[in-house]
């Protein structure tokens, strides 16, 4: 069972991938409201993946996201870290997901418009 945690702006958002990630999978989901709190809640959860929405806006930015990456990889380098963004509404950010994937610096991006059945699908093959 992947143990996952997520991080959204959007709470409504996080709960739907919760929900989503519950029911159509083996996943153990925990939400973190405060992207302050995803690097511990990770540790004490022992999170294989951690899922972080980018968004434009602090502290859901991408430099953000990156030095909370570094901070989960520093204590296990084995996290997966997949990061969601907004290919439309935030298409910088959408752009700098993607080359943070190219450079290997993050194992996944999935963009907003992807379905709950895809996410789940991607999420079991990690």
């Amino acid at each position: 069972m992947a143990r996952i945690i997520v991080n959204m702006q959007n709470y409504v958002q996080s709960e739907a991938i919760e929900l989503a990630l519950k029911s159509g999978g083996d996943f153990h989901v925990c939400p973190v409201e405060s992207p302050k709190q995803v690097a511990e809640a990770c540790k004490l959860f022992a999170a294989n993946i951690v899922l972080m929405e980018v968004t434009g806006y602090t502290p859901w930015k991408f430099d953000e996201r990156m030095k909370i990456r570094d901070e989960i990889r520093e204590k296990d380098p084995r996290v997966k870290i997949i990061l969601l963004v907004d290919e439309k509404a935030e298409k910088q950010a959408a752009e700098q997901v993607k080359q943070a994937k190219r450079d290997g610096l993050i194992d996944q991006f999935i963009y907003g418009s992807t379905s709950a059945s895809y996410l789940v699908a991607l999420l079991d093959t990690l």
